[in-house]
């Protein structure tokens, strides 16, 4: 069979030599689909919708990265080629329906096809998601895995009013505390497990790299039609750095970086 990973290793880093604790993930950051799959029988409006990709995510993970001085792994390919953010057993992996729409280029793959994307997708974006967080541990600086995320502001035909998603699973310790931070000072609307939550099966490389490590960790996800711009961007990136210092300074006293401005 042809490679998959037609453009390089399906993970990159950006800033990977940045100072924060924080080791940011966006996993839905493309929508690439590589050259042998023949765009997986979808027209060219379903590879650029939300099915393909989490719209907005990547440049608001950039802007957050620069502003956190934090490192960035991003993920090159479609998640409908590969969805990092479910484990090679799920069948939302490698879906054959997102939502409403089928994905022909899924339909009925073989053991050993399914095994590629696996193997060349899956396998080494994680690795590499481990091998920076490894590098802050080897540092002397406990990681703080934030995976970066959005969703659709209609789902099914039920309209979503909620801002901001703050995920988790086992582990809450951050979530708890950017919760809170939110109901007191915050702007915009964020809610506990919503729109999506463990039950769905969205908290994989959570419980992969943070509950499993015992290292402080959520997941964001903010609403797509607030970040289709430069200015929403740039405005949920600032937002979100604020809220991320904030946090991460109280849940094991580390140093606020004052630089951010800080929620009174």
């Amino acid at each position: 069979m042809a490679q998959i990973a037609d453009v390089g290793p399906p993970a990159i880093v950006a800033n990977a030599k940045g100072r924060s604790p924080i080791v940011l993930v966006c996993d839905h950051a493309s929508n690439y689909i590589p050259a042998v799959l023949d765009g997986l029988g979808l027209s060219e409006a379903d590879r650029a919708a939300h099915i393909a990709w989490d719209i907005g995510a990547e440049p608001v993970a950039r802007q957050l990265s620069r502003l956190l001085d934090a490192p960035l792994v991003l993920q090159r390919y479609s998640r409908l080629v590969y969805d990092c953010n479910r484990p090679p057993e799920s069948p939302d992996a490698m879906r054959e329906m997102s939502e409403v729409t089928a994905i022909p280029g899924n339909m009925g793959l073989s053991q050993s096809d399914r095994q590629a994307r696996v193997d060349e997708i899956y396998r080494p974006f994680h690795a590499m998601v481990g091998d920076v967080l490894d590098d802050k541990q080897r540092a002397g600086l406990p990681p703080v895995l934030v995976t970066v995320h959005s969703f659709t502001p209609a789902f099914k035909g039920s309209v979503r009013t909620l801002e901001l998603g703050i995920l988790h699973d086992d582990d809450s310790r951050l979530a708890d505390v950017m919760l809170d931070l939110v109901a007191r000072t915050g702007d915009y609307s964020a809610l506990r497990n919503e729109p999506y939550g463990p039950q769905d099966g969205v908290t994989h490389a959570l419980q992969l790299h943070g509950v499993a490590k015992g290292l402080h960790n959520v997941m964001l996800e903010i609403r797509n039609d607030l970040i289709t711009d430069d200015a929403g961007q740039t405005a949920w990136a600032e937002r979100l750095a604020v809220l991320l210092n904030v946090a991460v300074s109280r849940i094991d006293n580390r140093p606020l970086d004052r630089a951010l401005a800080v929620p009174s």
